[in-house]
């Protein structure tokens, strides 16, 4: 199994820790987002991946792209170490949670983005920062009244054991605090953050722990 993945990336993230929840081995293959324009546009990562963005995962089976869709396979692919509940209502509460990061957060701060407010909208870097931690704030807040308001909220986002959305959460957390967004002011995230970066499977996904961090 081949992971394209690049150690900042909040998506490649969220499959690291999914794959180190599950204990299933990879082989990490580095795609730099900066280095050289981007090595993800490519003609020959754009082979792997038409979308020019990481994550991306290989098996015998295939390749997949998308974090939320390589997570659903490895759920279905690899059940012994569930990361969705039994239940009806409490996936699709795991899912709401992972869609809130994948859908109302991460797009509007991803880097293609970032790049088309500097390079064509002529924003300045001050306003480009202002502007990722605005959203960062804005999602951080709704996850919170969602996670507020769910009983099933405990020790992680949904129960006493991880589920793919602490694997969402936590690369989250990761990037706002990277742009020195206090997540004190939101105490469930914060919290549930906490537990999960304790976890051996967090931390082994942790940027800093990538072969190709600088």
């Amino acid at each position: 199994m081949k992971l394209y993945t690049y150690f900042r990336s909040s998506a490649a993230y969220r499959v690291r820790i999914a794959l180190n929840l599950k204990g299933l081995k990879y082989e990490a293959v580095p795609v730099h987002l900066l280095r050289g324009g981007g090595e993800q546009l490519s003609d020959s990562y754009r082979k792997i991946n038409p979308s020019a963005l990481v994550p991306a995962l290989q098996d015998e089976r295939g390749t997949l792209t998308q974090s939320m869709a390589i997570l659903e396979y490895l759920e279905e692919t690899h059940p012994d170490v569930p990361l969705l509940p039994a239940d009806p209502l409490g996936r699709a509460r795991v899912r709401e949670l992972c869609q809130i990061v994948a859908c109302d957060i991460h797009p509007l701060n991803n880097l293609r983005v970032l790049r088309y407010l500097v390079h064509t909208v002529g924003a300045t870097e001050e306003q480009k920062t202002e502007w990722y931690r605005h959203w960062i704030r804005e999602g951080l807040a709704s996850l919170e009244g969602h996670l507020a308001r769910d009983p099933g909220a405990a020790d992680f986002c949904h129960g006493e054991t991880p589920t793919l959305a602490d694997c969402f959460l936590v690369p989250q957390v990761f990037n706002a605090q990277r742009f020195e967004i206090d997540v004190a002011a939101y105490p469930n995230i914060a919290r549930i953050n906490a537990n999960c970066v304790q976890l051996p499977a967090f931390a082994h996904a942790h940027p800093s722990q990538q072969p190709d961090t600088e």
